[in-house]
C-alpha cells in the first residue's frame, strides 16, 4: 500500500510507524476528519455535594451527538488549546502541563473533547485538595455521569485520555465504576503512588512542580481533612525536625505558614515520609480488582522516576481482570507537547470501544515494545519467557565483568557524600563494561544487588545506568533507581528483577555493618551494538541539573532530597560480597514478533536490522 493509498483509505496524513499490517485492519472504518469544531466555554457541571465546576467542551459544529473524551487534570483547562505548535523540552515556552492531547484531531473525527477545571482550580468552585485525592476521584465519576446523562452533545459513551496527570487519574476514576465510562487509555500510571514521589523510599523534589502547574484558587491540604488542628500543628513540627528537611529554606516556608495554604500538596507530601493511607488512596495497585473497563497502558522506557514498572505490574496483576494491553512506544528522544505521537493508536482504540468499529487493535498481542536500536516488537508476557538472567559483577578498577572476582577480603571502593550546605560537588562511583563485541539485547526489569556499609544510621542510594556509544557519548538508559537504606527488603513480595521493600517504617542501619541492598532500576528494552558499553553509576544524590553561577530558585532541580549529613559509603565487590547488576538478556526473538509495517512487501521486513539473532 502506498502512502497516498493509505491516506485515502484511512483519512490519516501518514502511516504510523507503530502499526502492523497484519493487525491494522478495516482502515476504511476509522473516523475521518473534516468536521469543523465549536467551543462551548465554561459549561457548568454540578457535583454530588452541590459544588459547581466548569468545563470547556470542544464539539463538532452540528446538531449530532458524539462519544465524549474526558481529559482531567488540575493544570487548568483554557491553555490546553493554545495554538503554538508542539514544543520540545528545550524550548523556553515548554510547559509540561499541556498534556490533554490534540483537541482538533479528535473533534474533527467526531468526538467531544471535554476539559474541566476541577474543584478549586481555575474558575471552578470548591477547595483544591491536592492531586489524585479521593474527592477528585469522586468528582471524575460525577463528571463522567453528567456527560453520559445530561450533556446535550454526548451520545452516552465516555472515554478518558491524556498524558501524565491526565493518565494517572484514569485508573483511579475507572475503579469507581461510573456506568457511562467505556474505556480508558492512561499515558502514565502509578500502581504505588508512594514510590512515584519516594522511589525506593527516597523523597524527591520532583513533586514541587505541582504548585506552579496547578492554578488553584482555593488550595487546602488533604492533611487538614485527616487531622485536627492540634494534630496538624504537631505533625508539622515533628516532620520539620528531620535534619534533611530542616536545613532547606524552601521547605521552611511551607512549614512556617498558617493556615497552611502555601504549596499545599508538597506539604502533604512532606508530612507523609513513609507509606500509608495517604499514599494508598492515590495508588491504583490496591484497586486493580475494581477496574472493569478496557485499559490500554502507555509508557516510555526511561523517564525521570518510576513510570514503566507500574505499567508492567498492572499487566501482570491477576486482580486486574479487564481487557488490558500495553505499549512502550517512545524512544529516549524526549517528547513534544501538546502530545501527538500516539494520535493514530488512540484513534483505533477509541473507535473500537466508543464507536464499535473493528480496527483490529484487540487482536494484537498484549505487549507492543519499542526496542531501542531495533524497532517495534510484540510480546505476550513480561518478563519475557526466553530471558536469560545475566549478572554483571562489580570489580576492582571500576570494571563490570560477567565473572565474579575470585579473590576475597579485598578493600572496598568508597565515596563520601557531602551535603549541599557545605559543598556543590557530587561524588560517584562508576563501573563500566568492556565494549561489546557482538549485539546484546537487554529487555526486562533490572535490579542491583549491592554489598555496602555506611557510617550513619541511614542514607540514600542512587543508581543510574548508561549506554556508552561507539563515539563515547553517555546515553541515559535508566535515569535512576533509588533506595533508602533504612527501608528493609521484603523477600516474600520480591520477584526477580522486582525487589519489594517495607516502606512503612525505618529500621536504622548499624553504622559500619556490611549489608546487601537490593535496588530496583527501571525496566529497559535496548540492543547494545558492538563497540558500545554499559556503565553503572552509584551516588548519594542526583540533582537534575547544575545551575552554577545563578541565583534562581533551585528546589525543583534538587531531585532526591539529599542527606544533611556527611556520609561515607563503602562498596564491597569481591568473592565474599558479589555485588552485581542483574540484567535481562534476550538471546533471540522470533522473526514474526517484529512489526511488519504497512506498505512493506516482504513477509518480514528488517529481520536482520531487528537483531533477531544474538
Amino acid at each position: 500500500m502506498t502512502r497516498d493509498e493509505f491516506k485515502e483509505i484511512s483519512g490519516l496524513d501518514d502511516i504510523p510507524l507503530y502499526w502492523d499490517r497484519r493487525y491494522a485492519t478495516n482502515l476504511d472504518r476509522l473516523s475521518k476528519p473534516g468536521r469543523p469544531s465549536r467551543l462551548e466555554e465554561n459549561v457548568p457541571i454540578a457535583l454530588r455535594d452541590g459544588t459547581t465546576i466548569y468545563a470547556d467542551i470542544y464539539r463538532p459544529d452540528d446538531d449530532g451527538e458524539y462519544p465524549a473524551l474526558l481529559a482531567w487534570s488540575a493544570y487548568g483547562k483554557t491553555m490546553q488549546a493554545l495554538k503554538r505548535g508542539s514544543l520540545p523540552g528545550s524550548s523556553l515556552y515548554f510547559d509540561h502541563s499541556l498534556e490533554a492531547g490534540d483537541i482538533d484531531f479528535y473533534v474533527s473525527r467526531g468526538y467531544l473533547f471535554v476539559i474541566p477545571d476541577p474543584r478549586g482550580i481555575g474558575v471552578s468552585e470548591g477547595e483544591f485538595l491536592g492531586i489524585y485525592n479521593p474527592q477528585e476521584q469522586e468528582d471524575v465519576y460525577d463528571t463522567v455521569e453528567w456527560l453520559g446523562n445530561d450533556c446535550p452533545w454526548c451520545d452516552g459513551s465516555v472515554g478518558m485520555l491524556g498524558y501524565s496527570y491526565f493518565g494517572l487519574i484514569q485508573t483511579l476514576a475507572a475503579a469507581k465504576r461510573p456506568p457511562h465510562l467505556k474505556c480508558i487509555m492512561p499515558m502514565g500510571m502509578s500502581d504505588d503512588y508512594y514510590q512515584h514521589g519516594h522511589y525506593g523510599g527516597v523523597a524527591n523534589t520532583y513533586m514541587t512542580m505541582y504548585w506552579e502547574l496547578c492554578p488553584a484558587n482555593n488550595p487546602v491540604t488533604w492533611s487538614s481533612k485527616m487531622y485536627t488542628e492540634e494534630e496538624m500543628r504537631a505533625r508539622m513540627r515533628e516532620v520539620q525536625k528531620d535534619p534533611d528537611i530542616a536545613v532547606v529554606s524552601y521547605f521552611n516556608k511551607i512549614f512556617n505558614t498558617w493556615p497552611p495554604r502555601y504549596h499545599t500538596f508538597f506539604l502533604d507530601f512532606l508530612l507523609h515520609p513513609e507509606d500509608g493511607p495517604f499514599w494508598k488512596e492515590r495508588s491504583s495497585g490496591p484497586i486493580f480488582k475494581d477496574i472493569e473497563v478496557p485499559v490500554y497502558f502507555k509508557c516510555g522506557w526511561a523517564p525521570n522516576g518510576r513510570w514503566s514498572a507500574p505499567v508492567f505490574a498492572a499487566m501482570n496483576s491477576a486482580e486486574l481482570r479487564a481487557y488490558k494491553r500495553c505499549g512502550v512506544m517512545e524512544s529516549y528522544g524526549g517528547m513534544e507537547l501538546p502530545y501527538r505521537f500516539m494520535n493514530e493508536e488512540c484513534l483505533r482504540w477509541y473507535d473500537h470501544w466508543l464507536k464499535g468499529a473493528d480496527t483490529g487493535i484487540v487482536d494484537e498481542p498484549p505487549f507492543k515494545l519499542n526496542i531501542i536500536g531495533r524497532g517495534y516488537r510484540y510480546e505476550r508476557e513480561w518478563p519475557l519467557a526466553r530471558t536469560e538472567w545475566k549478572k554483571l559483577y562489580l570489580r576492582t578498577f571500576g570494571q563490570l565483568r560477567w565473572e565474579p572476582d575470585p579473590e576475597g577480603d579485598l578493600p572496598p571502593d568508597s565515596f563520601t557524600h557531602r551535603p549541599p550546605n557545605i559543598a556543590t560537588g557530587v561524588e560517584t562511583l562508576v563501573y563500566r563494561t568492556d565494549r561489546f563485541s557482538k549485539p546484546m539485547e537487554f529487555t526486562g526489569p533490572i535490579e542491583l544487588r549491592l554489598f555496602a556499609s555506611i557510617d550513619a544510621t541511614d542514607a540514600n542510594f542512587i543508581v543510574k545506568v548508561w549506554q556508552i556509544t561507539q563515539g563515547g557519548t553517555r546515553m541515559p538508559l535508566c535515569r535512576y533507581g533509588a533506595l533508602k537504606a533504612s527501608h528493609r527488603l521484603d523477600p516474600a513480595r520480591s520477584q526477580i528483577g522486582r525487589p519489594a521493600h517495607d516502606h512503612t517504617r525505618r529500621v536504622p542501619v548499624v553504622p559500619g555493618e556490611i549489608r546487601e541492598y537490593v535496588i530496583e532500576i527501571n525496566p529497559i528494552g535496548m540492543v547494545f551494538d558492538p563497540g558500545t558499553s554499559l556503565e553503572l553509576e552509584i551516588k548519594a544524590m542526583d540533582p537534575f541539573e547544575h545551575q552554577d553561577g545563578t541565583w534562581m530558585g533551585k528546589v525543583g532541580n534538587m531531585g532526591p532530597i539529599p542527606s544533611a549529613s556527611t556520609i561515607n559509603y563503602k562498596i564491597y565487590r569481591d568473592r565474599d560480597h558479589r555485588s552485581h547488576i542483574l540484567l535481562p538478556h534476550v538471546p533471540n526473538s522470533p522473526a514474526d514478533s517484529w512489526l511488519q509495517g504497512i506498505g512493506e512487501s516482504s513477509s518480514f521486513a528488517g529481520a536482520g536490522a531487528a537483531g533477531g539473532t544474538h
